[in-house]
Protein backbone atom coordinates (compact mmCIF):
# COMPACT_ATOMS: atom_id res chain seq x y z
CA UNK A 1 0.00 0.00 0.00
CA UNK A 2 1.81 3.31 -1.31
CA UNK A 3 2.61 5.94 1.32
CA UNK A 4 0.38 9.15 1.91
CA UNK A 5 0.74 11.41 -0.16
CA UNK A 6 1.31 9.10 -2.84
CA UNK A 7 4.81 10.41 -4.77
CA UNK A 8 4.75 10.42 -8.53
CA UNK A 9 7.52 11.56 -10.71
CA UNK A 10 6.61 13.80 -14.29
CA UNK A 11 7.89 12.38 -17.80
CA UNK A 12 7.75 14.69 -20.59
CA UNK A 13 7.25 18.50 -19.88
CA UNK A 14 6.04 19.86 -23.31
CA UNK A 15 3.13 21.41 -23.59
CA UNK A 16 0.50 19.05 -22.41
CA UNK A 17 2.51 18.87 -19.19
CA UNK A 18 0.61 22.77 -18.16
CA UNK A 19 -2.30 21.74 -17.05
CA UNK A 20 -0.53 18.05 -15.21
CA UNK A 21 1.92 20.96 -13.20
CA UNK A 22 -0.35 23.31 -12.25
CA UNK A 23 -2.74 20.52 -11.18
CA UNK A 24 -0.04 19.10 -9.15
CA UNK A 25 0.47 22.34 -7.55
CA UNK A 26 -2.80 22.19 -6.34
CA UNK A 27 -3.19 18.76 -5.39
CA UNK A 28 0.21 19.50 -3.00
CA UNK A 29 -0.05 17.09 0.40
CA UNK A 30 -2.22 14.67 -1.22
CA UNK A 31 0.46 14.23 -4.05
CA UNK A 32 3.89 14.75 -3.39
CA UNK A 33 6.18 15.17 -6.76
CA UNK A 34 9.30 13.07 -6.82
CA UNK A 35 10.55 15.31 -9.20
CA UNK A 36 10.35 16.12 -12.97
CA UNK A 37 12.15 14.54 -16.62
CA UNK A 38 12.60 15.52 -20.03
CA UNK A 39 15.12 14.84 -22.65
CA UNK A 40 16.69 18.41 -22.69
CA UNK A 41 18.31 19.17 -19.73
CA UNK A 42 17.38 22.67 -20.14
CA UNK A 43 13.89 22.29 -20.34
CA UNK A 44 13.38 20.12 -17.11
CA UNK A 45 15.66 22.91 -15.53
CA UNK A 46 13.62 25.70 -16.35
CA UNK A 47 10.18 23.58 -14.82
CA UNK A 48 12.07 22.30 -11.80
CA UNK A 49 13.46 26.19 -11.05
CA UNK A 50 9.72 27.31 -11.85
CA UNK A 51 7.41 24.86 -9.73
CA UNK A 52 10.18 24.22 -6.83
CA UNK A 53 10.37 20.36 -7.62
CA UNK A 54 14.29 18.13 -8.19
CA UNK A 55 15.01 17.09 -11.48
CA UNK A 56 15.80 13.12 -12.79
CA UNK A 57 19.08 12.88 -14.87
CA UNK A 58 17.62 9.78 -16.89
CA UNK A 59 14.92 7.21 -16.60
CA UNK A 60 16.42 4.78 -15.00
CA UNK A 61 16.93 6.90 -11.75
CA UNK A 62 13.01 7.50 -11.89
CA UNK A 63 13.09 3.16 -12.07
CA UNK A 64 15.17 3.03 -8.86
CA UNK A 65 13.88 5.84 -7.24
CA UNK A 66 11.07 5.78 -3.78
CA UNK A 67 8.24 7.51 -6.28
CA UNK A 68 4.98 4.93 -6.78
CA UNK A 69 4.57 6.26 -10.20
CA UNK A 70 4.68 8.47 -12.81
CA UNK A 71 2.71 10.79 -14.97
CA UNK A 72 3.69 10.46 -18.60
CA UNK A 73 3.14 13.38 -20.97
CA UNK A 74 5.67 12.50 -23.79
CA UNK A 75 4.32 12.15 -27.07
CA UNK A 76 2.81 9.10 -28.11
CA UNK A 77 5.78 7.85 -30.18
CA UNK A 78 8.34 8.17 -27.60
CA UNK A 79 6.15 5.86 -25.13
CA UNK A 80 7.10 2.08 -25.52
CA UNK A 81 10.32 1.93 -23.60
CA UNK A 82 9.33 4.43 -20.88
CA UNK A 83 6.35 2.00 -20.15
CA UNK A 84 8.33 -1.24 -20.21
CA UNK A 85 10.92 0.64 -17.98
CA UNK A 86 8.62 1.95 -15.09
CA UNK A 87 6.60 -1.18 -15.25
CA UNK A 88 9.57 -3.53 -14.77
CA UNK A 89 10.22 -1.21 -12.09
CA UNK A 90 6.47 -1.80 -10.88
CA UNK A 91 5.52 2.08 -11.02
CA UNK A 92 2.14 2.81 -11.88
CA UNK A 93 1.77 4.89 -14.68
CA UNK A 94 -1.23 7.84 -15.63
CA UNK A 95 -0.29 8.51 -19.15
CA UNK A 96 -1.62 11.70 -21.43
CA UNK A 97 -3.82 10.25 -24.17
CA UNK A 98 -3.94 8.86 -27.00
CA UNK A 99 -2.69 4.90 -25.26
CA UNK A 100 -0.09 4.89 -28.62
CA UNK A 101 -0.01 5.78 -32.29
CA UNK A 102 -2.97 2.83 -33.06
CA UNK A 103 -4.89 0.25 -32.00
CA UNK A 104 -1.89 -2.77 -31.88
CA UNK A 105 0.63 -0.44 -30.40
CA UNK A 106 -1.91 0.46 -27.64
CA UNK A 107 -3.38 -3.06 -27.16
CA UNK A 108 1.00 -3.87 -26.49
CA UNK A 109 1.48 -0.61 -23.66
CA UNK A 110 -1.73 -2.14 -22.32
CA UNK A 111 -0.35 -5.54 -22.02
CA UNK A 112 2.17 -4.93 -21.08
CA UNK A 113 1.16 -3.27 -17.90
CA UNK A 114 -1.17 -5.97 -17.45
CA UNK A 115 1.64 -8.79 -17.50
CA UNK A 116 3.64 -6.47 -15.04
CA UNK A 117 0.60 -6.23 -12.53
CA UNK A 118 1.03 -2.12 -12.48
CA UNK A 119 -1.71 0.26 -12.86
CA UNK A 120 -2.15 2.13 -15.89
CA UNK A 121 -4.53 4.88 -16.34
CA UNK A 122 -4.97 7.13 -19.19
CA UNK A 123 -6.00 11.19 -18.93
CA UNK A 124 -9.43 11.77 -20.65
CA UNK A 125 -9.96 14.09 -18.32
CA UNK A 126 -13.54 15.70 -20.20
CA UNK A 127 -14.92 13.04 -17.98
CA UNK A 128 -14.27 14.54 -14.68
CA UNK A 129 -16.18 17.54 -15.63
CA UNK A 130 -19.25 19.19 -13.68
CA UNK A 131 -21.63 18.25 -16.23
CA UNK A 132 -19.85 15.33 -17.79
CA UNK A 133 -20.54 13.82 -14.04
CA UNK A 134 -23.73 14.83 -13.82
CA UNK A 135 -25.04 13.07 -17.37
CA UNK A 136 -23.23 10.08 -16.36
CA UNK A 137 -25.17 9.66 -13.29
CA UNK A 138 -28.71 10.13 -15.02
CA UNK A 139 -27.77 7.68 -17.52
CA UNK A 140 -27.03 5.61 -15.09
CA UNK A 141 -29.82 6.17 -13.05
CA UNK A 142 -32.21 4.90 -15.89
CA UNK A 143 -34.07 7.81 -15.36
CA UNK A 144 -33.64 9.27 -18.86
CA UNK A 145 -34.24 6.19 -20.35
CA UNK A 146 -32.75 3.90 -23.26
CA UNK A 147 -30.91 5.87 -25.48
CA UNK A 148 -32.02 6.15 -29.18
CA UNK A 149 -29.69 8.87 -31.08
CA UNK A 150 -26.33 10.87 -30.33
CA UNK A 151 -24.72 13.31 -31.65
CA UNK A 152 -21.31 14.42 -31.56
CA UNK A 153 -20.19 17.50 -32.64
CA UNK A 154 -16.37 18.86 -32.61
CA UNK A 155 -16.16 22.34 -34.89
CA UNK A 156 -12.32 23.23 -33.59
CA UNK A 157 -9.33 25.44 -35.20
CA UNK A 158 -5.88 24.98 -34.96
CA UNK A 159 -3.00 27.23 -36.81
CA UNK A 160 -1.19 26.03 -40.01
CA UNK A 161 1.58 26.70 -37.43
CA UNK A 162 -0.14 24.20 -34.95
CA UNK A 163 0.51 21.83 -37.61
CA UNK A 164 4.28 23.16 -38.61
CA UNK A 165 5.57 21.60 -35.07
CA UNK A 166 8.01 18.41 -36.15
CA UNK A 167 5.47 15.35 -36.01
CA UNK A 168 1.98 17.23 -35.57
CA UNK A 169 -0.77 16.02 -37.75
CA UNK A 170 1.65 12.83 -38.76
CA UNK A 171 1.24 9.15 -38.43
CA UNK A 172 4.77 8.58 -37.21
CA UNK A 173 4.58 11.38 -34.43
CA UNK A 174 0.91 11.46 -33.47
CA UNK A 175 -0.74 8.69 -34.83
CA UNK A 176 -3.23 10.45 -37.32
CA UNK A 177 -4.86 14.20 -37.16
CA UNK A 178 -8.02 15.13 -35.41
CA UNK A 179 -9.79 12.01 -34.71
CA UNK A 180 -6.69 10.62 -32.33
CA UNK A 181 -5.46 13.76 -31.11
CA UNK A 182 -8.72 16.16 -30.55
CA UNK A 183 -12.02 14.43 -30.79
CA UNK A 184 -10.64 11.21 -29.10
CA UNK A 185 -11.34 12.78 -25.62
CA UNK A 186 -14.61 13.39 -26.87
CA UNK A 187 -14.99 10.22 -28.54
CA UNK A 188 -13.95 8.39 -25.32
CA UNK A 189 -16.77 10.03 -23.17
CA UNK A 190 -19.58 9.70 -25.54
CA UNK A 191 -18.61 5.36 -25.29
CA UNK A 192 -17.96 6.12 -21.61
CA UNK A 193 -21.99 7.12 -21.83
CA UNK A 194 -23.21 5.15 -24.53
CA UNK A 195 -21.54 1.96 -24.76
CA UNK A 196 -19.59 0.71 -27.12
CA UNK A 197 -20.63 1.53 -31.57
CA UNK A 198 -21.13 -1.40 -33.61
CA UNK A 199 -20.77 -0.26 -37.00
CA UNK A 200 -19.25 3.02 -38.86
CA UNK A 201 -19.73 4.53 -42.33
CA UNK A 202 -17.29 7.13 -42.41
CA UNK A 203 -15.63 10.08 -44.82
CA UNK A 204 -12.09 11.76 -43.92
CA UNK A 205 -9.95 14.13 -45.25
CA UNK A 206 -7.64 17.63 -45.40
CA UNK A 207 -8.90 20.27 -45.80
CA UNK A 208 -7.34 23.06 -47.92
CA UNK A 209 -6.60 25.26 -44.39
CA UNK A 210 -3.67 23.06 -43.52
CA UNK A 211 -0.68 21.54 -45.02
CA UNK A 212 -0.52 18.15 -42.93
CA UNK A 213 -0.51 14.44 -43.76
CA UNK A 214 -3.72 13.53 -41.51
CA UNK A 215 -7.33 14.31 -41.69
CA UNK A 216 -8.42 17.83 -40.11
CA UNK A 217 -12.18 16.54 -41.35
CA UNK A 218 -13.76 13.41 -40.27
CA UNK A 219 -17.57 12.63 -40.53
CA UNK A 220 -19.05 9.02 -39.35
CA UNK A 221 -22.41 7.64 -39.06
CA UNK A 222 -22.56 4.88 -36.12
CA UNK A 223 -24.99 2.48 -34.99
CA UNK A 224 -24.19 1.67 -31.81
CA UNK A 225 -24.48 -2.04 -29.77
CA UNK A 226 -28.00 -1.20 -28.08
CA UNK A 227 -29.14 -0.04 -31.45
CA UNK A 228 -29.38 3.67 -31.33
CA UNK A 229 -28.08 5.78 -34.47
CA UNK A 230 -25.58 8.39 -33.94
CA UNK A 231 -22.98 10.72 -36.32
CA UNK A 232 -19.89 12.31 -35.54
CA UNK A 233 -18.32 15.35 -36.63
CA UNK A 234 -15.01 16.65 -35.91
CA UNK A 235 -12.59 19.15 -37.33
CA UNK A 236 -9.87 21.33 -36.69
CA UNK A 237 -10.45 23.63 -39.81
CA UNK A 238 -13.88 25.60 -38.45
CA UNK A 239 -12.59 29.08 -37.92
CA UNK A 240 -12.25 30.82 -35.19
CA UNK A 241 -13.55 27.37 -33.46
CA UNK A 242 -16.54 26.56 -31.40
CA UNK A 243 -17.63 24.29 -28.47
CA UNK A 244 -18.16 21.29 -28.72
CA UNK A 245 -21.20 19.47 -27.76
CA UNK A 246 -22.93 16.12 -27.27
CA UNK A 247 -26.34 15.58 -27.95
CA UNK A 248 -28.12 12.20 -26.29
CA UNK A 249 -31.52 11.98 -26.89
CA UNK A 250 -33.61 8.80 -24.81
CA UNK A 251 -36.84 7.98 -24.19
CA UNK A 252 -37.70 9.94 -21.49
CA UNK A 253 -35.22 13.21 -21.96
CA UNK A 254 -32.69 14.64 -24.37
CA UNK A 255 -29.62 15.99 -22.69
CA UNK A 256 -27.13 18.45 -24.57
CA UNK A 257 -23.58 18.39 -23.15
CA UNK A 258 -22.25 22.17 -24.36
CA UNK A 259 -18.50 22.62 -23.15
CA UNK A 260 -19.02 21.34 -19.97
CA UNK A 261 -22.61 22.98 -19.68
CA UNK A 262 -25.70 19.84 -19.81
CA UNK A 263 -28.95 20.91 -20.69
CA UNK A 264 -31.51 18.03 -19.48
CA UNK A 265 -35.03 18.57 -21.91
CA UNK A 266 -37.49 16.11 -20.33
CA UNK A 267 -40.24 14.64 -21.94
CA UNK A 268 -42.76 16.04 -19.82
CA UNK A 269 -41.45 20.14 -20.22
CA UNK A 270 -39.04 20.60 -17.70
CA UNK A 271 -35.80 21.71 -18.54
CA UNK A 272 -32.36 21.62 -16.05
CA UNK A 273 -29.19 23.17 -16.49
CA UNK A 274 -26.25 21.69 -14.65
CA UNK A 275 -22.27 22.75 -14.74
CA UNK A 276 -20.94 25.52 -16.46
CA UNK A 277 -19.63 26.81 -19.62
CA UNK A 278 -15.77 26.68 -19.37
CA UNK A 279 -13.17 26.94 -22.43
CA UNK A 280 -11.87 23.60 -23.85
CA UNK A 281 -9.04 25.01 -25.90
CA UNK A 282 -10.77 24.54 -29.39
CA UNK A 283 -9.73 27.47 -31.00
CA UNK A 284 -6.26 28.88 -31.26
CA UNK A 285 -4.65 28.06 -28.15
CA UNK A 286 -5.02 24.43 -27.65
CA UNK A 287 -4.10 24.96 -23.66
CA UNK A 288 -7.28 27.21 -23.11
CA UNK A 289 -8.61 25.61 -20.25
CA UNK A 290 -8.30 25.36 -16.46
CA UNK A 291 -6.62 22.28 -14.82
CA UNK A 292 -9.51 21.47 -12.88
CA UNK A 293 -10.73 18.52 -14.62
CA UNK A 294 -6.71 17.12 -14.53
CA UNK A 295 -6.61 17.95 -10.78
CA UNK A 296 -9.29 15.70 -10.30
CA UNK A 297 -8.55 12.77 -12.67
CA UNK A 298 -4.99 12.91 -11.05
CA UNK A 299 -6.69 13.09 -7.28
CA UNK A 300 -8.38 9.98 -8.70
CA UNK A 301 -5.32 8.32 -9.94
CA UNK A 302 -3.13 8.65 -6.29
CA UNK A 303 -6.52 7.78 -4.40
CA UNK A 304 -6.69 4.21 -6.49
CA UNK A 305 -3.44 3.55 -5.28
CA UNK A 306 -3.98 4.19 -1.42
CA UNK A 307 -7.23 2.25 -1.72
CA UNK A 308 -5.47 -0.90 -4.24
CA UNK A 309 -8.61 -0.06 -6.68
CA UNK A 310 -8.13 0.78 -10.47
CA UNK A 311 -8.36 4.15 -11.89
CA UNK A 312 -11.27 5.49 -13.28
CA UNK A 313 -10.15 5.45 -16.75
CA UNK A 314 -7.83 2.29 -17.16
CA UNK A 315 -5.47 1.54 -20.06
CA UNK A 316 -7.92 -1.26 -20.95
CA UNK A 317 -11.07 0.59 -21.38
CA UNK A 318 -9.53 2.98 -23.37
CA UNK A 319 -8.65 0.57 -25.99
CA UNK A 320 -12.57 1.47 -26.48
CA UNK A 321 -12.01 4.29 -28.54
CA UNK A 322 -9.01 3.26 -30.40
CA UNK A 323 -11.16 0.33 -32.18
CA UNK A 324 -13.38 2.92 -32.89
CA UNK A 325 -11.19 5.69 -34.59
CA UNK A 326 -9.40 2.51 -36.33
CA UNK A 327 -12.83 1.94 -37.68
CA UNK A 328 -13.61 5.16 -38.79
CA UNK A 329 -10.20 5.52 -40.61
CA UNK A 330 -10.82 1.77 -42.42
CA UNK A 331 -14.24 2.94 -43.29
CA UNK A 332 -13.01 5.97 -44.74
CA UNK A 333 -10.50 4.19 -47.24
CA UNK A 334 -12.44 1.52 -48.25
CA UNK A 335 -15.54 3.73 -48.96
CA UNK A 336 -17.33 0.90 -47.05
CA UNK A 337 -19.14 0.25 -43.67
CA UNK A 338 -17.05 -1.06 -41.00
CA UNK A 339 -17.47 -3.63 -38.10
CA UNK A 340 -15.88 -1.96 -34.85
CA UNK A 341 -13.91 -4.88 -33.25
CA UNK A 342 -14.67 -5.75 -30.03
CA UNK A 343 -12.43 -6.90 -26.73
CA UNK A 344 -13.31 -10.55 -27.10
Amino acid sequence: MPKTPVKLAVIGLGMAAKPHLAALKELAGKVEVGGVFARSPETRQVVADTWGWPTYESLDDIAKSDVDGAIVITPPHARAEIVKTLANAGKAILMEKPVERDLARATEIVEICESANVPLGIVFQNRFRGGAIALRELIDSGKAGTIRKVQLNLPWWRDQSYYDEPGRGTYAGDGGGVLITQAIHFMDLMLSLTGPVAKVSALTGTTAFHQMEAEDFANAGMVFANGAFGALTATTASFPGAAETLEIDCDHASVRLLAGELTIHWRDGRTETIGELTKSGGGSDPMDFPCDWHRDLIADFAASLREGRAPMITGREALRVHRLIQAIEKSAKTEKQVTVETDE
